[in-house]
């Protein structure tokens, strides 16, 4: 585990968390005593990526319990920072029925880069023997407890000798893609190339991809994917061109209990997101924003989820359901 990128790690009874709004620029790690600044480093995206905060999470509720604060007063306020990741609310059902909070945050941590590295396993079965894969947000390391979703498909894919390429959208207005993304797979030698949202139907078109993988951070019964907005344009995409369109997510951002996409919580999140790059204002004041974090991707455009269980294909609404043990 050592040798694993990870965002977060446990040293001297305290949280460390990578702060991922420095990156590439700079590798700064934050130190958490308090359950309430992991709540603040979530809800802020120091953390980010459903895994990662359901980690993240269970660590602040750790801390909170040994803070002496309630706890229903501790889960109140992790549960609030983030409403679509769904891995946040079950991890913490998880540590909060712990008789040991700290242990089984650990537990929930290492657990989650093994259910990565099996992900990986089953996914690069799926990918092409050389080409070009598009992936789009971050679903690395940096948005899980390690290895990652997406890219630990493509890392998986790229050990076991398929010849992969990846171009990696830009992702906005956060930019995961081309500062996280970018940073993870140059960091482990796998070529890669940012490209501008609005390029990936015109690469499509030329014959530049010859797969997308994306992460989730809620997948509802019947396959509806939520993920970072723009996921549901690529997979438009993906289907016109006939280009096959994964998922690739952990069994704990599966939520049986939300029947469809519609049901799916989304985000919305600081218009200056938006309307600034830094201290920079690039938009006119006054005007209108929205800045919706993820989007809705219909089970009908996906060609498979990709769980540490296996492989789901259509119809999902059995596939999914067989995957849990029972």
């Amino acid at each position: 585990m050592s040798e694993i990128l990870s965002p977060l790690k446990w040293n001297d009874e305290k949280l460390w968390l990578l702060d991922q709004r420095k990156l590439p620029a700079q590798e700064v790690w934050l130190c958490y005593d308090d359950y309430r600044e992991v709540a603040r480093a979530i809800r802020d995206m120091v953390v980010r990526g459903a895994p990662a905060i359901g980690c993240a999470a269970a660590f602040g509720y750790a801390l909170g319990i040994r803070q002496g604060a309630p706890p229903a007063q501790v889960l109140a306020t992790l549960r609030a920072t983030r409403p679509t990741a769904v891995n946040l609310f079950w991890a913490l059902e998880r540590v909060a029925r712990a008789a040991d909070p700290v242990a089984e945050a650990i537990a929930i941590w290492q657990d989650d880069i093994d259910r990565c590295l099996r992900i990986g396993r089953h996914g690069a079965a799926l990918m092409p023997a050389a080409g070009t894969v598009l992936t789009h947000c971050n679903a690395g390391a940096l948005a899980t407890g390690g290895y990652g979703t997406a890219l630990g498909v493509i890392r998986a894919a790229r050990a076991a000798g398929k010849r992969l390429e990846v171009l990696a959208d830009e992702t906005r207005p956060f930019l995961q893609g081309a500062r996280l993304t970018a940073w993870e797979l140059a960091r482990d030698g796998i070529p890669v190339t940012i490209i501008t949202d609005n390029m990936a139907g015109a690469l499509m078109a030329r014959g530049e991809v010859q797969a997308v993988v994306v992460g989730a951070d809620r997948i509802a019964a019947n396959g509806d994917t939520a993920n970072k907005i723009g996921t549901y344009t690529l997979a438009v995409l993906a289907r016109e061109h006939e280009i096959p369109f994964y998922v690739a997510a952990p069994l704990s951002t599966v939520d049986l209990a939300t029947s469809t996409g519609a049901d799916i919580p989304i985000e919305e999140r600081d218009p200056r997101e938006v309307t600034h790059v830094g201290a920079a204002r690039l938009a006119p004041e006054g005007v209108g924003v929205r800045n919706p974090a993820f989007d809705v991707t219909p089970a009908r455009f996906i060609r498979a989820i990709i769980t540490e269980a296996g492989v789901a294909e259509p119809p999902f609404v059995q596939t999914l359901a067989r995957l849990f043990p029972s």
